[in-house]
């Protein structure tokens, strides 16, 4: 395991910053006085990678990639350019660099910006990953013996999401209407959603393309991700059973989805590799890894009821998946389908095997049958209006941590259907 690399930067060396010289994750910021513009968070602060280039301090290539407000530029550049970029920053924001007094001008104190989503999301794609989940949700709605779909052990179940509705951490998700019936109604009713969840996921980001027609196998998939985020894939429960047969979720998840705001990239999260599971059926070749391809990430759920306190009601970690983001690229791309840079793939939800590890309401809940009690007294089948939800993560080295920022949204009202 590698330690704490330090850095000029003095926030950057405490062991509890998710943000250190080994993290180096991308965002976009704004201030009051700067536009939206690409920076890397180091510390308590955000390096100013646009106004470096602008300077000439940082270059990439002859012609500018940070005078846009999204990472999609750096990711067209391929993974050569990415470790050219990381290496530059290490060069300038290490210990002994002896930039330091060109650079400190560009950094930004973290408390004065506001965070963007970091990418054009060019598309959406969720998956049925982690088996721990798909067994607890097949139980409740088909029986233990049914749990698992018959082809769940064979291939990585998704479904093409929204693209549109990916918004950042920090804003606030209006309540879904919907289409619903209920088991002893004769026909369906529209309104708000009443079961409204949260799915506690990781978001891999696709940062080189392929060409319509060109599959990659798991291997190749892996060299392609760009890097990761935390991300919640809001769902309405009672909308999602009467919509989704026989074509999948719709309506119930195309509401909204939140991301971290900043990309953690593949290489921070290196020294924290770990294999998915032994498989019960060997997959197929193109599905095959050569290493590990899982992360040992340390994920939790926090419930604030409005006006309350903050509390954690599930912990569970990213190396509970049985297919890896890599896997799931692989699959998208078999049947020819062009991937794209900024590409988004939910991980489906992370559970791990007891209670406590559960990644959705509906599960720590049992559908409703087990409400939870939290601290004020108050009792949650499902997110009411006003809560906010927040999903956190990190991995953990020697010395230091790598974090994403929080993933956060608070409930607000349905809007009244005309």
């Amino acid at each position: 395991m590698t330690q704490l690399m330090t850095s000029w930067v003095e926030s950057a060396n405490s062991a509890e910053t998710p943000f250190p010289l080994n993290n180096l994750p991308y965002g976009v910021f704004s201030t009051n006085s700067l536009e939206a513009r690409c920076g890397v968070a180091i510390g308590d602060m955000i390096l100013d990678v646009t106004g470096l280039e602008e300077a000439g301090i940082l270059t990439l290539t002859e012609e500018p990639v940070f005078d846009v407000p999204y990472w999609n530029d750096v990711m067209d550049l391929g993974p050569e350019a990415w470790e050219k970029l990381r290496a530059r920053l290490f060069g300038i924001l290490t210990s002994d660099s002896d930039e330091q007094s060109q650079v400190a001008p560009y950094l930004v104190p973290m408390a004065d910006a506001m965070l963007h989503i970091p990418m054009v999301v060019s598309e959406y794609t969720d998956f049925y990953a982690c088996r721990h989940h798909a067994t607890n949700v097949g139980t409740m709605f088909r029986g233990a013996e049914n749990a698992l779909p018959p082809n769940w052990l064979h291939i990585p179940i998704g479904y093409n999401g929204r693209a549109s509705t990916v918004v950042v951490s920090g804003t606030d998700i209006i309540r879904p209407n919907g289409q619903f019936k209920a088991p002893d109604a004769e026909v369906p009713s529209f309104g708000p959603s009443k079961r409204l969840d949260i799915e506690l996921e990781m978001g891999a980001i696709v940062g080189t393309s392929t060409e319509m027609g060109q599959p990659v196998n798991a291997v190749q998939a892996d060299a392609m991700i760009f890097g990761y985020v935390l991300l919640n894939d809001w769902s309405a429960r009672d909308i999602q059973p009467w919509e989704y047969q026989p074509l999948g979720p719709f309506q119930a998840k195309a509401f909204a989805t939140t991301i971290s705001p900043w990309i953690v990239t593949k290489a921070a999260l290196e020294p924290f590799r770990t294999p998915t599971p032994e498989r019960e059926f060997e997959l197929l070749p193109y599905l095959h890894e050569e290493g590990p391809s899982l992360y040992d990430i340390d994920l939790s759920v926090i419930i604030q009821p409005e006006g309350g306190a903050q509390e954690v009601i599930s912990r569970t970690n990213y190396n509970e998946m049985y297919y890896s983001a890599a896997q799931q690229l692989a699959h998208h791309s078999s049947s020819g389908c062009a991937m794209n840079a900024g590409d988004l793939l939910g991980s489906g939800t992370i559970s791990g095997a007891e209670k406590a590890q559960r990644g959705s309401l509906l599960e720590l809940s049992w559908g409703g049958k087990e409400p939870l009690t939290l601290a004020d007294g108050s009792t949650r089948s499902f997110i009411e209006d006003g809560d906010t939800m927040i999903l956190t993560g990190h991995a953990q080295g020697e010395g230091y941590r790598i974090g994403f920022g929080a993933c956060s949204g608070k409930i607000t009202p349905a809007v009244k259907f005309p």
